[in-house]
């Protein structure tokens, strides 16, 4: 039954009980970091952390989800968003090597966006008005990564018969200038 999944019984566990596993080969680098930390900061956790219980220890050791808990733990406005608890769900019955084969299976399904799906998310973006900084801070990108984007998106191609002035910015963007220029003086 539906009730039956784990994802059905989400607990918020204060972290000081959530601990680290001793397996875990994923790594993180630092720009993804800052993205995850952006992603919960703007949308709060949408995603728990899944741990098993250590009733010997009386803790949680996570199987997935040790990105997510390092933000809490690195981020005071993060721990006082949640009050210091991290959504968790709790997997019962493992062994240890269920443990490891479950933490692998978690990363590895996750796998990676696609070029032309992420340039296609840019396009969008920049046609709905948002800024090449906007979109940057929005996404994660590095400004080398966002150009890399526009060109295979042909995104230059828009331009291409056009006469140019100092900078081409669509009404949205215009507007939103405008109205910021007005709020700084």
């Amino acid at each position: 039954m539906i009730k039956d999944q784990p994802v059905c019984n989400v607990q918020w566990i204060p972290i000081k009980k959530v601990h680290a596993n001793n397996y875990n080969p994923n790594s993180v680098a630092p720009p993804e970091m800052k993205l995850l930390y952006t992603s919960v900061k703007a949308d709060g956790y949408t995603q728990p952390v899944v741990v098993i219980y250590d009733a010997k220890k009386d803790r949680y050791v996570i199987v997935d989800g040790f990105h997510r808990y390092s933000i809490m733990r690195r981020y005071p406005d993060i721990y006082a968003m949640c009050e210091g608890k991290l959504p968790c769900v709790v997997l019962e019955g493992k062994t240890m090597n269920d443990l490891m084969a479950s933490t692998v299976r978690h990363n590895r399904a996750r796998g990676k966006h696609s070029i032309n799906g992420m340039s296609n998310i840019v396009m969008e973006m920049l046609l709905n008005g948002a800024s090449d900084v906007e979109v940057c801070n929005e996404l994660g990108l590095e400004a080398e990564e966002l150009v890399r984007l526009k060109y295979i998106t042909g995104y230059a191609k828009l331009y291409e018969n056009n006469e140019y002035s100092k900078a081409k910015v669509s009404e949205k963007q215009a507007m939103v200038s405008a109205e910021y220029r007005k709020g700084a003086q």
